[in-house]
């Protein structure tokens, strides 16, 4: 079975309609309140910046130079030659691209954190100042220090590393940032030196290995060189007719192959020495320069002046202030307005004469459109004499003093209609609301409320 559900056309068409006139008039009426409010808020926050406690930024700018990631390939020319064009130019672009996500690392790493704590002697303090915990006088750890004390940050698109720490003493700030900066490049150099040392190592190994090889086949070299051959065509025309001489010249063949033999095998192995021994000068050259840095400081720390803090900013502060200073005198007039032992335009029906005397001719309207309904007019406050006379012309109409009592319910029961008078900040707001309510529970409807200066 189907159900039909009806909805009042009214529900339909109902708007949401807001009385820009009734806010007007409100945040009028309570203008210097709003200017009070306002002004204490912003103040407040303009003392907050010469009262607080002022914090000083100190900031590094680093280029890290790692465009080679590898000893070898920097210095060492048969690093590239020996991977190979294609694969040494690769390898190349490959360690600059995340080269700075590692430096990145390395920088924050406690390798070099634990040491700027340290030097800065960068402890546990009491919790909120007063209470004493069982960290309170050790060190930091690197691992709370990076997420709450310093910050870095590589800046997009290049390998530049910024350094940022913000302490309220100033001296702090700045001893902290050149301490990172100094023991990240001690940190540098060390991975450079352990670096050309370990390339050293190896290389020498190498080297002592192939050199004392190379002196075995030299002490072992045999047979006779190739020239020599030039010097048997005699004896190579008489092999055609002696069997003695065929088997001479067959064994001085085979002393040269075995002696051609031995010479390519000392030099192959003679090349292979050169070949080490020149890596190895290399080798040692990056273990002489392995005290030098890739990083490069290219902005220097700066010592802050007293006044050359980064918060609390004067700007800033009445900024804030301006904007809460709103949100505080909105939320004021709210709640006096709700709170008000007085009527308020707050309280105010949808139907409103703002001013009898100069709007008359809005409540004459109203008045003569129903001349055939029976009105009552509640007054809370006295109607002006001049207004009385106009009033007393209309034959539908009847003055009643709002009042919670049986004769005020017997004087409005039967009229069609109701129109309040009444005077903001003078009208008692709790005999009004119960005036209203209970003209609601009689269903009778407020056309107009009207109010008297």
């Amino acid at each position: 079975m189907q159900q039909t559900v009806y909805i009042p056309r009214e529900e339909i068409d109902e708007e949401l309609t807001i009385d820009f006139k009734k806010i007007f008039f409100t945040l009028g009426n309570r203008k210097f309140l709003i200017f009070k409010v306002f002004t204490l808020v912003l103040l407040f926050f303009i003392v907050i910046t010469f009262v607080s406690v002022k914090k000083y930024r100190v900031s590094a700018d680093l280029y890290i130079n790692k465009a080679n990631s590898s000893n070898m390939m920097e210095i060492n020319p048969y690093a590239i030659e020996e991977l190979g064009a294609t694969g040494g130019m690769a390898a190349l672009m490959s360690a600059s691209g995340g080269a700075l996500l590692n430096e990145l690392e390395l920088i924050q790493s406690p390798l070099v954190i634990d040491k700027v704590i340290r030097e800065n002697n960068l402890r546990y303090k009491k919790l909120f100042g007063i209470i004493t915990t069982r960290k309170t006088g050790e060190f930091l750890s690197a691992e709370k220090f990076v997420k709450k004390g310093i910050s870095f940050e590589n800046k997009k698109g290049t390998n530049v590393l910024s350094i940022e720490y913000k302490n309220k003493d100033p001296e702090l700030a700045y001893n902290v940032v050149n301490s990172v900066i100094n023991n990240y490049i001690e940190l540098h150099k060390q991975l450079n030196s352990d670096k050309a040392k370990s390339d050293q190592k190896i290389l020498e190994a190498e080297y002592n290995r192939a050199k004392q090889t190379l002196n075995q086949k030299v002490n072992t070299m045999n047979g006779l060189p190739e020239q020599s051959m030039m010097s048997t065509g005699n004896l190579a025309a008489m092999s055609a007719f002696s069997n003695s001489a065929q088997r001479a010249l067959s064994t001085i063949k085979g002393q040269v192959i075995s002696g051609e033999r031995s010479r390519i095998d000392v030099t192959e192995e003679a090349a292979k020495v050169a070949n080490l021994s020149s890596k190895l000068e290399w080798a040692k050259m990056v273990d002489k320069m392995s005290d030098s840095s890739k990083v490069l400081v290219i902005k220097e720390p700066q010592k802050l002046r007293d006044f050359e803090y980064s918060s609390p900013k004067l700007l800033i502060n009445i900024l804030l202030g301006i904007v809460f200073g709103f949100i505080a005198s909105l939320f004021a007039v709210i709640f006096v307005e709700i709170t008000d032992k007085k009527l308020t335009y707050s309280m105010l029906g949808e139907n409103i004469i703002y001013d009898l005397e100069n709007d008359f001719s809005d409540l004459k309207l109203l008045l003569l459109a129903n001349q055939d309904k029976n009105i009552s007019l509640v007054c809370f406050e006295n109607i002006p004499e001049n207004i009385i006379p106009q009033l007393q012309s209309f034959r539908n109409i009847h003055l009643i003093k709002a009042d919670i009592s049986g004769e005020f319910v017997e004087s409005v029961k039967n009229s069609a209609e109701v129109i309040i008078f009444a005077t903001v900040g003078k009208t008692n707001s709790k005999l009004y609301k119960q005036i209203k309510t209970m003209l609601m529970e009689m269903n009778k409807k407020v056309a107009q409320e009207v109010l008297i200066k």
